[in-house]
């Protein structure tokens, strides 16, 4: 019989070596992580306490600056109240709009210029209010022009339109014969065209906004003051048009929003005309 070959064992599988370790990195791999530096902290936007009337344009002006210009606005509605005891107390003028301030000598300051004025002085803000005194003079010349000339126009020619009590024009607040404060009215809105046409000839001087390319206090001021005009049907010209559609597009909803208070206010006014 043949013999059974009896099969060779295998040799025992050598261990295998194990694997080698990743080459420690080279010394020049990856640089520790720069310690990133530490966050600035926001700026904290400036307080301010406004009291207000939404319909009016003289109030638009401040709400629209103060939204353009990054204040954190604490808004009160003064409706009803300005001859409160509490109110007069603080503001005998009982006017708005009116911020109150710790820094003021009486904490209190109305009138839409001059707050605008104190708030880009006290925080340089020389974007709405420059500082170089020609380029500020054009701006002082133009708001003093408007409250001086032109508002007066406009207020005779609208206010009685939109049911405010009283207005700057002498005829109006009187007891004279309705025909009379009516002719008042009609002179007023045909006076409106010389000093309008200043503002476009002579501070803008072909420039997109008083302020140059950027809207001043001037053009804030300017821009509120013709939202009134609506209510009369008057016809602004074009480039008045123009203009105030183009400080709503640069200032976005900093003008959009106030101006939606008046032309909701001059919507309902006109709405209770016709009915």
């Amino acid at each position: 019989m043949a013999k059974t070959v009896k099969s060779a064992k295998k040799p025992a599988a050598k261990a295998m070596p194990k694997a080698a370790a990743k080459p420690a990195a080279k010394a020049a791999a990856k640089p520790a992580a720069k310690k990133l530096a530490p966050k600035a902290k926001a700026t904290k936007k400036p307080a301010l306490k406004l009291s207000m009337l939404k319909p009016s344009v003289n109030n638009m002006t401040v709400r629209v600056f103060a939204r353009a210009a990054g204040f954190d606005a604490a808004e009160t509605d003064a409706w009803g109240s300005t001859r409160s005891p509490e109110y007069m107390a603080r503001n005998p003028a009982h006017l708005t709009p009116m911020i109150e301030d710790k820094g003021l000598p009486r904490g209190v300051l109305w009138e839409s210029c001059a707050i605008m004025q104190y708030l880009a002085n006290k925080h340089g803000l020389e974007k709405f209010y420059p500082k170089a005194p020609a380029k500020r003079a054009m701006v002082d010349s133009a708001m003093f022009y408007l409250i001086g000339t032109l508002y007066p126009y406009v207020a005779r020619a609208t206010y009685p339109a939109l049911g405010f009590p009283h207005y700057a024009g002498e005829v109006g607040h009187s007891d004279a014969h309705p025909d009379k404060k009516s002719e008042a009215q009609k002179a007023a809105m045909a006076a409106i065209a010389e000093p309008l046409e200043v503002f476009h000839s002579f501070f803008r001087d072909g420039k997109p906004f008083i302020g140059g390319k950027h809207p001043s206090i001037a053009d804030i001021r300017l821009a509120s003051t013709l939202e009134f005009l609506a209510v009369i049907d008057y016809p602004l010209p074009k480039w008045a048009k123009e203009y105030v559609a183009a400080i709503e597009k640069k200032l976005g909803k900093a003008y959009a929003e106030p101006a939606g208070d008046v032309r909701g206010y001059i919507a309902y006014v006109r709405s209770q005309a016709k009915a």
